[in-house]
């Protein structure tokens, strides 16, 4: 009886070595590789699924949610100790200046890209608005009240309706007083700095959800809209596409990240992966920039100063994808109503386009709230506005995700070419992302 009763509890001794074991193999795939895998696996049962994929767009709300809850903390806590960590303030006016110079630089490429792909593909030759219902698009903001709207009436109030702007301006402040206060303040100089510690590894237990949320919400969008419909904008799509990986491929990892800031593409590419999933994904730099400050810190080897002074700034003025994408619908209308273009005016096109683009917002579709502004420029009228963003809407999530990729990579190549510009970069644990 005794010997025969001893081996009874072997399937439940076994159960937890079978997990621990499926846990190492899950945990032990580099997570860029498993939400690639789910971003693969979801647009099949997309496709398969059809409109019932809807039934788990939920966790893919939820993934969104949950990394949206992250971005105001996370910019106020990284910028107010990143300036805080700088000691010195002139630091901040290298880095700020850089920064912004270089965001007008890669900006304007980007919108040449798209300029110069649209004319030689030529999307609109032919295009056809029937069946198109018209939508009403806003007027852009004025740009004066944008740039007052920086300062916050309250605070706490620009923390609670997302205003990263504000939200930016003041934590710089605020990282600038603990500077000014000196010794004295110390302690809030490590609660910051300890705030922002926290805050990045709540992103990491985050973004182990994210080859979920990645599934769910390609498959919710292949199954909603799928490739079929693709085709009725396959001329965009296709300008869309090309421009994209010149932006990311050329203008980024060529031009800013070996030219200007003398480093490999590649480990650069690999070290990012995460984030260029959750933006594809997503559709939207702010819902990316929690992952954009772990991944630049964590892999690329920037440091939090500059790290948490570039990115946040990058996700609401950073829109390289957004200004290629504008430009190339300005041309689509252009030559979809017949309207001859000169030199002056694709340098209208240019001009306009690489300032609207700054004030794009950093969601999907945000790109075609600022697009009536340029189309203006060049005599197009609000009706006729209206019918080409009635047309390209339900097709533009899956043009979103594509150009939201090089929003992704514009801010963090940029970041990337600060830190070395600036010696805040540690090489090795840039150059390590090619070992993974």
């Amino acid at each position: 009886m005794t010997e025969t009763s001893q081996p009874a509890p072997r399937p439940t001794e076994a159960s937890p070595g079978v997990l621990r074991r499926a846990c190492g193999w899950w945990f032990g795939v580099a997570l860029w590789k498993r939400i690639l895998g789910a971003l693969v696996l979801g647009a099949i049962l997309g496709f398969v699924w059809g409109e019932d994929a809807t039934s788990i767009a939920w966790i893919g709300e939820l993934f969104v949610r949950l990394i949206r809850m992250l971005v105001i903390p996370l910019v106020f806590l990284t910028i107010a100790s990143g300036v805080a960590a700088l000691a010195d303030p002139k630091r901040l006016g290298s880095i700020g200046v850089k920064t912004l110079g270089m965001y007008v630089f890669t900006t304007a490429l980007a919108v040449m890209t798209g300029l110069i792909v649209a004319t030689l593909i030529a999307p609109g030759a032919g295009a056809s608005f029937a069946g198109a219902v018209p939508r009403a698009v806003a007027e852009p903001q004025d740009t004066a009240r944008m740039f007052m709207e920086i300062v916050p009436d309250n605070p706490i109030g620009a923390m609670a309706n997302g205003s990263t702007l504000s939200v930016i301006f003041f934590a710089v402040l605020v990282g600038a007083g603990v500077i000014a206060a000196g010794k004295e303040a110390e302690p809030v100089r490590n609660l910051l700095a300890g705030g922002a510690e926290v805050m990045l590894r709540i992103v990491g237990f985050v973004m182990e959800t994210a080859p979920f949320g990645v599934f769910a919400l390609i498959a919710v969008v292949m199954g909603t809209t799928g490739p079929a419909s693709f085709l009725a904008v396959l001329k965009l799509g296709l300008c869309v596409v090309v421009g994209s990986a010149i932006v990311t491929l050329v203008i980024h990892g060529g031009i800013v990240v070996r030219l200007l800031a003398w480093l490999p593409p590649l480990p650069f590419f690999r070290g990012i992966a995460d984030a260029i999933m959750v933006g594809f994904s997503t559709s939207s730099s702010s819902a990316t920039l929690p992952v954009a400050i772990r991944v630049a810190e964590r892999n690329l080897g920037v440091s939090p100063p500059v790290a948490s002074t570039v990115l946040p700034l990058g996700a609401t003025i950073g829109m390289d994808g957004a200004a290629m994408y504008v430009a190339m619908l300005t041309l689509f209308a252009a030559q979809a109503f017949g309207v001859d273009l000169s030199l002056a005016d694709y340098l209208v096109i240019a001009g306009t386009t690489t300032i609207v683009a700054m004030g794009v917002a950093p969601v999907p579709s945000g790109s075609l709230f600022v697009l009536a502004a340029v189309l203006h420029a060049i005599g197009i009228t609000p009706e006729q506005t209206a019918i080409v963003v009635g047309f390209v809407l339900p097709f533009d999530r899956i043009l979103d995700m594509i150009r939201t990729i090089p929003n992704v990579t514009s801010d963090l190549s940029i970041a990337t070419a600060v830190a070395r510009w600036e010696k805040e970069m540690d090489v090795r644990e840039y150059l390590s992302a090619d070992d993974e």
